[in-house]
């Protein structure tokens, strides 16, 4: 899907890193003959929808040349291309546009950022994602990280040190000790794009310990050769997704409603962990002002130096582009403008990296990956997400690979395995024919 190496942990680790003394891009001029209006289809990510908008509503306060519009997104199951196809159609797409998986089948409508003075800002690796033959066609976010969302409070009351959780046995153990305290052990969320993109992404990170190996496997899947249940680490995977389901603290929700519920459930201080990732980092503060929340690896093996096992899965959720069919050149400097003073003015930076606060205050609560940066990450999440990062201990976002729309039907067999409609095999037999015949967009291929 997108050419070049991922995201190295070395070049991972020095993105939080970065030196202070690089020169921000110059802002625009503070007065303009008229005011340029551009839009944004959708807010980055609907847990932080009001933190963006306030930064949009700083922003068009901030400068008398630009308004950006936001163009809401659809929600659920549909696709960004099921958006974004019928708008180029009309002739009236979006000035910006933020996605992941679907980068090469916008590469040729939006601009080259390559000597942008905002990409000179950023590691050259995190760039790689969103370089489509020799185009720097998007920049990204942040870097997030997925993996086991826990309550310190509720581990602490329960006597639990997280850093001794080191294989799936342990974190069994682990669950017992808090169903024996009177708490919630997990809760396992089933919303398709969970399930379908990060929960999968455990089996796919973990199949080979080289990033090369990964896409083999990716490979494999296209060609159909692969017999998913003849890998260890397939049984592995197995082993751990039923683990979570005879703990889960709730029964199995395919509606993809169960978000907010799951926030509230962590927030109140009854529940030890959730699999997710730190993007819910905001929602839970929101919740629980005074609480900490913590991530850590999901242990998939019983063999402490199993790889991955003391890992956690790190990348760019997404990219912003920029429209280049039917933007006019003031939108399309009206879109450039926005993102540098985003991440390089002392306003936008707070929006990036503060957390989060009770109804849209506060900021969106970014780990930081532009230099210059000011502001830095105070949660105690994005504290923990450092120090693996820190410690190489990051895996692969193999997910990004995936054709566009597969965690879709990826996400739907998780959900039908979640509530017991599918046996172990059956769930691996329908992952291996919604892989088959996938276009090689990891390799280049065009879709």
């Amino acid at each position: 899907m997108k050419k070049g190496t991922k995201l190295g942990l070395l070049a991972l680790a020095s993105v939080l890193t970065l030196s202070v003394t690089m020169a921000a891009p110059a802002p625009a001029a503070s007065t303009c003959a008229k005011r340029t209006t551009f839009t944004m289809l959708g807010t980055i990510k609907i847990e932080i929808q009001d933190q963006f908008l306030a930064a949009v509503k700083d922003y068009n306060a901030s400068q008398s040349c630009y308004t950006l519009k936001d163009i809401p997104g659809a929600t659920g199951q549909t696709t960004f291309l099921q958006q974004i196809t019928p708008m180029y159609a009309a002739h009236n797409a979006p000035t910006i546009t933020y996605t992941l998986q679907e980068i090469p089948d916008m590469a040729d409508k939006v601009i080259d950022w390559k000597n942008q003075p905002l990409t000179k800002l950023v590691s050259p690796d995190l760039l790689t994602a969103a370089n489509i033959n020799g185009k720097q066609v998007g920049i990204p976010s942040t870097t997030e990280a997925f993996g086991l969302v826990y309550n310190k409070a509720v581990l602490d009351k329960a006597g639990i040190d997280p850093s001794k959780i080191k294989t799936r046995t342990d974190l069994e153990t682990a669950f017992k000790t808090l169903k024996a305290a009177g708490l919630n052990a997990v809760h396992f969320s089933d919303i398709w794009w969970s399930l379908g993109a990060h929960f999968t992404n455990e089996y796919f990170t973990n199949a080979a310990t080289t990033h090369e190996g990964r896409l083999k496997i990716l490979d494999q899947m296209s060609n159909g050769t692969k017999d998913l249940t003849t890998d260890p680490v397939w049984n592995n995977y197995i082993a751990t997704f039923d683990l979570l389901k005879k703990y889960n603290d709730t029964a199995p929700n395919t509606q993809d409603s169960e978000y907010d519920s799951a926030v509230a459930d962590m927030a109140s201080g009854n529940t030890g962990f959730w699999f997710m990732g730190n993007w819910a980092e905001p929602n839970l503060l929101q919740a629980a002002p005074t609480s900490s929340f913590g991530l850590m690896p999901l242990p998939l093996s019983t063999d402490p130096k199993a790889y991955g096992n003391d890992s956690i899965s790190v990348g760019a959720p997404g990219y912003f582009m920029v429209d280049k069919t039917d933007a006019t050149p003031a939108q399309q400097k009206g879109a450039i403008d926005f993102l540098t003073w985003l991440y390089t003015s002392t306003k936008g930076q707070h929006h990036v990296a503060d957390p989060a606060g009770q109804n849209g205050a506060g900021g969106m609560g970014f780990i930081p990956v532009y230099s210059g940066f000011k502001v830095a990450p105070a949660t105690f999440m994005s504290k923990n997400v450092a120090a693996y990062v820190a410690a190489h201990k990051t895996l692969d976002w193999i997910n990004t690979y995936f054709p566009a729309g597969g965690q879709n039907l990826y996400g739907a067999s998780g959900q039908k395995y979640m509530a017991d409609q599918l046996t172990p095999a059956a769930y691996a037999a329908e992952l291996e024919a919604a892989w088959k015949g996938s276009v090689k967009t990891w390799r280049g291929a065009k879709a």
